[in-house]
């Protein structure tokens, strides 16, 4: 214990010594005079993890948190990398992209990145106001930069903020970069400037996002069709907070849309404490009842919102088949989102199916590639994650693959002519075009083409879930029981409850009894599990474990004849995985409340 408190100690001063900021050097400096060694280890103990998606963390001092020195370090070794990948020509001319969001320090995160990048020499491409996070990689893409940082937490809670990190093909990082970068961000821990001013002056700092933006809408508009909209069509829509007004209201403006917006006042203004929305994700329960709740008034037909930093889009439909004197409104899920997007695209694309493509990640929708069966185009399933959906599009496009689309269940959308990343604006763009195009040609509402497209490719019914896990040692044996549920001269367990397990693919151990040569298509990585069966009654289930929370997901969907059938199929898996697998009253694992 002594020795634990003597290093302890030794990081705490370590952490004084370069700790500029008056607030965060406070807070420890509390700590250490309280002799409170508990909240110091969780402060000081392990660094921050860089990963794929950068970084994403409460916003306090210490290494394992949001805060100056760790942007700072960050900026510092990320500045290194590009410099060590480019060379420092390539830097100088081609530079890198800055954006921030609204949140808390977003604006100062991005200054100390800026005056980092500034400091070894590399020109910076700053977006000195707000911005969405799709304007940084579109930038990227606009400007021909090496790189890009989008200060933003996303949808987290109003405490938390991030740093992601975007590569010079305009997609978020994978490996190996992300570890390249943390090994070398080892290297510059020692903060060299702390100027937020320096960008403001400085002859490598470019003003760029008027340019951007011009031509982010100017995309935009190029590959939507603008509509005609019925006489007095009207729709909701909300920011949640957010920074996504300006950039809607330019998108409609495009559209011819703008008079027909309604927005929901309460939610308008970005508003770093989310008075309205604690946990600001348009996929939470009852983050859309404001916005509902001012269309049910006058019975406007469609609902929209987008996340904080208007790269996720969410949708909600008056369900005009409801008898009920009060409005009905359908919350469309991730994946019915998915499927209506890919519908309009294939209805209106005129070029040669057989090479077209369409993605979705694993733990998304299956209907997507039954449609692609059908209708002959290509499908292609990726690893969780836009990382991965951007870069895969963009590799099959090089083979002369024209991958148009790509979705994931957390509703996120990606239209790659406009930007290999999902997208909020772009997404109402599309939505609003594809909404209008189904009322005026077919008569249908989203909800009613939904149950067309069912009746075609038949009913998908999904039961996602998670269970909360005490910590990640725990997680991982729960992986390890799984996998030792079988024979000793099994491959694999045999049976989910009375179902037959008719493929096996483990993402953790290189195993995939549905290949040939039964190694996985998808990547495989040691250091996350993930396990995906195939059942009988055509019924597929993804369980992974969370790499940004203390979670098990599953991801359970079941295809049927009818949307009961479906549903059934689904549940009783869930049940089954419960009972079998994750055992809540033994192992510790929590169920949602």
């Amino acid at each position: 214990m002594e020795g634990f408190t003597v290093t302890l100690m030794e990081k705490a001063l370590k952490w004084l010594a370069m700790d500029k900021n008056p607030v965060t050097h406070a807070e420890v400096q509390r700590l250490v005079d309280a002799h409170n060694f508990d909240e110091l280890g969780k402060r000081l103990d392990e660094r921050i993890v860089f990963g794929t998606a950068g970084l994403r963390a409460r916003m306090q001092a210490g290494f394992s948190y949001m805060n100056d020195v760790t942007v700072i370090q960050t900026s510092q070794g990320l500045a290194a990398y590009v410099i060590e990948q480019f060379g420092r020509n390539a830097a100088v001319e081609r530079g890198v992209v800055i954006g921030h969001d609204h949140r808390h320090n977003s604006s100062r995160f991005a200054r100390l990145t800026a005056a980092a990048f500034l400091t070894q020499g590399i020109k910076v491409h700053f977006y000195d106001e707000l911005s969405h996070t799709p304007l940084v990689p579109f930038g990227i893409k606009h400007l021909g930069a090496l790189a890009g940082v989008m200060i933003t937490a996303s949808h987290n809670p109003a405490m938390d903020n991030g740093y992601k990190v975007y590569w010079e093909n305009a997609c978020q990082i994978i490996p190996p970069h992300d570890k390249a970068i943390y090994n070398i961000i080892e290297r510059h821990l020692e903060p060299k400037s702390w100027d937020i001013l320096l960008v403001d002056d400085h002859p490598l700092a470019i003003k760029s996002l008027p340019e951007v933006r011009e031509a982010y809408f100017a995309a935009i508009k190029q590959e939507t069709v603008t509509p005609l909209p019925p006489p007095g069509f009207k729709f909701v829509y909300t920011p949640l907070h957010g920074v996504g007004l300006l950039p809607m209201k330019e998108a409609m403006n495009d559209l011819g849309l703008l008079e027909n917006i309604v927005v929901v006042e309460e939610q308008a203004l970005p508003n770093p404490d989310f008075p309205t929305a604690s946990f600001p994700n348009p996929e939470e329960k009852g983050a859309l009842n404001l916005a509902i709740a001012g269309a049910g008034i006058n019975l406007i037909p469609l609902v929209i919102a987008s996340d904080p930093d208007a790269d996720r889009f969410a949708a909600a439909i008056l369900d005009l088949d409801v008898v009920d004197p009060n409005p009905t409104y359908t919350i469309l899920t991730g994946n019915q989102l998915g499927i209506l997007f890919a519908a309009y695209i294939l209805e209106t694309y005129t070029g040669d199916r057989s090479i077209m493509a369409m993605l979705a990640s694993t733990v998304s929708s299956q209907m997507l590639g039954y449609m692609a069966k059908a209708e002959g185009f290509i499908f292609e399933e990726t690893l969780t994650g836009f990382k991965w959906l951007g870069n895969v599009a963009l590799q099959l496009r090089e083979k002369g693959i024209n991958a148009l689309y790509a979705f994931e269940e957390a509703i996120g959308y990606m239209f790659t002519n406009i930007v290999p990343d999902k997208d909020g604006i772009s997404a109402a763009s599309f939505f609003l075009c594809a909404a209008i195009h189904w009322a005026d040609k077919e008569r249908l509402t989203p909800l009613q083409k939904l149950e067309q497209l069912y009746k075609k490719y038949g009913y998908f019914e999904s039961h996602n879930s998670y269970f909360i896990s005490p910590s990640p040692a725990k997680t991982r044996n729960i992986f390890e029981e799984i996998r030792s549920l079988k024979r000793e001269d099994e491959k694999f367990p045999k049976y989910v409850g009375k179902r037959l397990v008719l493929r096996w693919r483990d993402l953790t151990t290189g195993y995939d009894s549905g290949t040939p040569d039964n190694v996985p298509n998808l990547p495989v990585s040691k250091s996350s599990d993930m396990i995906t069966c195939w059942l009988e009654d055509e019924i597929r289930f993804s369980v992974r474990g969370s790499g940004t929370e203390p979670k098990i997901k599953t991801y359970i969907e079941c295809k049927a004849d009818t949307r009961e059938a479906a549903k059934k199929g689904a549940d009783e898996v869930a049940v089954d995985l419960e009972k079998e697998w994750f055992r809540p009253f033994e192992t510790g694992l929590k169920k949602p409340q």
